[in-house]
């Protein structure tokens, strides 16, 4: 079966850090359920092929297992966790990182009628689906060839291919077929999220950002809405607390400070937002990280 084949090759090349010699290819192998943390989601085809994850954006929950995949079609500010692992069971997963220009190129190249039709309508940023035979073959072959390296530089980039072939005509190809155009409304969005990144800790008002997407107001809201589970205001929230918890990490005796360079110029505010979404005030959390950050230090060879 491809799934045991796909397990095998998962725990054998599993390393620290995820990566492989395959450019844009993960292998993840979790030995012990962690408590959910905060990530960036990356834009990333992921396939489980062992244990469960759990990953929530905003209010919305998506779990996938053994047999299922996600498209994170936009980078998003994420919780996440692997579940259903227990002692000599890990979690054991597959990703692929997707490249708009990769997936525009197979677009280009179809012919009239190999696509479904897409919609102006933006997609939610990320997806679940049941993974098809097909595609679990075709990722299989991929990972064979860490075994084989005379062969991964010809190969490899015809099967990554495949895959988004795969992944584009199947259940969630919506998503991915907006990801690689550069006119989609997917796009627009992506367009936002990545300035309110890069400018989280700057007031804005939605329709200078809604201008910069190229949208209407309140087309933007409404897409921005569909993609990311949240509001824009929303959105950078998330963001700001997410770089307040790692700026604690480093800095936990300065609370006050990582407040204000996040954008929060009220300290009970950032104090009480901070817990809202963390579960602990920002000074007991920095000890706790800090604590922890310390005990990785001691344990590294």
């Amino acid at each position: 079966m491809p799934l045991d084949e796909l397990r095998t090759l998962l725990y054998r090349h599993a390393r620290p850090g995820w990566t492989t010699a395959i450019d844009g290819v993960l292998v993840s192998k979790v030995d012990r359920p962690d408590p959910p943390a905060p990530s960036m989601s990356g834009t990333v085809l992921a396939l489980i092929a062992q244990g469960a994850k759990r990953l929530a954006l905003g209010d919305t929950v998506y779990e996938y297992g053994a047999g299922q995949y996600l498209v994170a079609s936009v980078d998003l500010p994420v919780t996440g966790a692997f579940t259903q692992v227990e002692p000599g069971r890990p979690a054991l997963g597959f990703g692929l990182v997707l490249e708009p220009s990769a997936i525009a190129e197979l677009l280009l190249e179809a012919g009239p009628g190999d696509l479904p039709r897409t919609g102006g309508a933006a997609p939610s940023g990320i997806v679940v689906s049941d993974a098809p035979a097909a595609l679990t073959d075709a990722v299989v072959r991929l990972l064979r060839l860490l075994d084989e390296p005379g062969d991964r530089a010809v190969l490899a980039p015809l099967i990554k291919r495949e895959i988004l072939w795969r992944v584009i005509t199947g259940d969630q190809g919506a998503t991915v077929r907006q990801f690689g155009l550069a006119d989609s409304s997917l796009s627009h969005v992506s367009r936002a999220v990545r300035w309110i990144r890069e400018h989280y800790a700057q007031p804005f008002r939605v329709e200078d950002v809604a201008r910069l997407s190229g949208m209407s107001v309140s087309a933007f809201y409404r897409n921005f809405q569909a993609v990311t589970a949240m509001s824009p205001i929303q959105f950078q929230k998330q963001i700001r607390l997410q770089e307040a918890r790692l700026l604690l990490a480093t800095r936990p005796g300065d609370v006050t400070g990582v407040g204000r360079h996040v954008g929060y110029d009220n300290p009970s505010q950032f104090s009480r937002e901070y817990r809202r979404q963390f579960g602990t005030p920002p000074s007991q959390d920095a000890a706790r990280l800090r604590t922890g950050v310390r005990a990785s230090a001691t344990a590294l060879p």
